[in-house]
């Protein structure tokens, strides 16, 4: 009878808990679901749970409704995009790369870890928009019209409110950010403050990131602080992916003419001298800044602005699959012996 009780009781739910339910069982007036809820993010959680269990609570029978809910682990893997100083467009670079990534198909998250100077709420158009927090006291990211999801101390902040946190508060304020219930999304960029201070340490030591992107323009004094931040990629033993040459060659438009205000070949020269690949070089265009204050990453269109950020996003990927297949490789071998 209980195992017919059981049955009826799945008739029940609701249509998502059914098409993810596991299990359910009633024994001594106690019902006990177990859901898959892998790719759901925390809200979406939480609000099945309550579904279900506003449901069989109904029932006479049942005096108790536990939920246990699984999915598989997502291995999430941190692309962390940094520069020596401000000023370099490091954050526009970080914005389209993680849209880039999100239309060649991969579930990207993009984590604005610049506590002082939080741009990627404007960048990625949801200014104003505050995350929800799941039953685990986690954040759940905002979503953005572009496909990736986006935490941000924009998003917690309030308008226009400047930060003055020391080091461990803005460490701390790194982690949360980090640790949020960031759903199914397998890569997370990480916009990084310019220089080489707290958080970046608090990255390195507590999210050992798979790789770093270097952001310079060809300008000598950029491209020394550029090589400070590879230095400290290089000690912690985090692997440089490659270095991205931002503002490189100016076309006049209205005659045409290319010139190059910050010079032109610097971050490529300098890569190769340190024995880092090239990613790639982003034209200083007036049409870049202007969607960019607007919301509208390049990244997202088809027209010629997209193309260096797709060009950049598919080498990053390619590095990122490359050193997947080698660490496979490395941990079957150490698994035969």
């Amino acid at each position: 009878m209980t195992a017919d009780r059981s049955e009826q009781l799945k008739t029940l739910l609701p249509p998502l808990a059914m098409a993810r339910l596991q299990s359910l069982r009633l024994a001594d007036g106690v019902a006990t679901l177990v859901l898959d809820v892998a790719g759901l993010d925390g809200l979406e959680r939480d609000r099945l749970e309550v579904a279900v269990k506003d449901v069989l609570r109904g029932e006479s029978d049942v005096n108790e409704v536990r939920v246990a809910m699984t999915a598989d682990k997502v291995s999430r893997r941190i692309i962390a995009v940094g520069s020596g100083k401000g000023g370099v467009g490091k954050s526009t670079v970080s914005a389209n790369l993680a849209v880039a990534l999100a239309r060649m198909g991969r579930k990207v998250g993009l984590v604005d870890a610049d506590i002082y100077g939080p741009s990627q709420a404007r960048l990625l158009a949801n200014e104003g928009q505050k995350p929800v927090a799941t039953s685990e006291k986690k954040l759940v990211p905002v979503p953005s019209p572009w496909g990736v999801p986006v935490l941000s101390m924009a998003h917690l902040a309030q308008p226009g409110q400047a930060i003055a946190w020391r080091g461990p508060m803005a460490g701390n304020a790194l982690s949360q950010l980090i640790d949020a219930d960031w759903g199914d999304a397998e890569l997370l960029v990480v916009d990084l403050p310019p220089g080489t201070g707290d958080v970046q340490l608090t990255m390195m030591q507590r999210f050992k990131p798979a790789g770093a992107v270097i952001v310079s323009t060809p300008q000598d004094l950029a491209l020394m602080d550029a090589t400070r931040a590879i230095s400290l990629f290089d000690q912690a033993d985090v692997p440089v992916i490659g270095v991205v040459e931002n503002m490189a060659g100016y076309a006049c438009p209205h005659c045409g003419e290319v010139s190059d205000p910050f010079g032109a070949g610097g971050a490529q020269a300098a890569a190769k001298t340190m024995g880092h690949a090239f990613l790639g070089r982003i034209p200083l265009e007036l049409s870049i800044r202007e969607d960019s204050d607007a919301g509208k990453p390049p990244a997202a269109g088809d027209g010629p602005q997209a193309q260096p950020f797709a060009d950049i996003a598919r080498r990053v990927a390619t590095w990122l699959d490359n050193r997947a297949g080698a660490d496979r490789q490395v941990s079957e071998a150490g698994a035969r012996v």
